[in-house]
């Protein structure tokens, strides 16, 4: 094989190739509450939003499914980037993730406002 066919065969291999994502460091459904309870909360009324491998969706935001891009440690919690696309955007949305306790997690969306979200049952 000469070079030129075996770049030729290496950009194929990299363009076919997926693209490998970050996975968020906190998983399962969420309900945004400000409860303190030390028990997973009934979250069937709330807005939920569920984090699954390199995936997070959200029950009451304008867009329902994000993946994630990266995820960097950061002041105690982790900066988070992702990326969403609907019929006409493709944008990435960025925020603060930080672990209150086993029971509570803060997204602090930027620019937007902090959730405060509790675990679901």
């Amino acid at each position: 094989m000469n070079a030129k066919t075996a770049c030729f065969a290496a950009m194929l291999c990299a363009l076919g190739a997926p693209a490998f994502a970050d996975i968020y460091p906190v998983s399962g459904r969420w309900g945004v509450s400000p409860s303190t309870d030390k028990n997973p909360i009934d979250c069937s009324k709330l807005r939920v939003i569920a984090f699954n491998g390199d995936q997070r969706t959200d029950s009451g935001g304008g867009v329902p499914t994000f993946r994630n891009v990266s995820v960097t440690p950061a002041g105690g919690g982790w900066d988070v980037v992702d990326a969403f696309n609907t019929v006409q955007i493709q944008a990435r949305a960025r925020f603060t993730l930080r672990k209150v306790d086993p029971m509570r997690i803060e997204m602090d969306m930027q620019p937007g406002p902090e959730l405060k979200l509790h675990k679901c049952k």
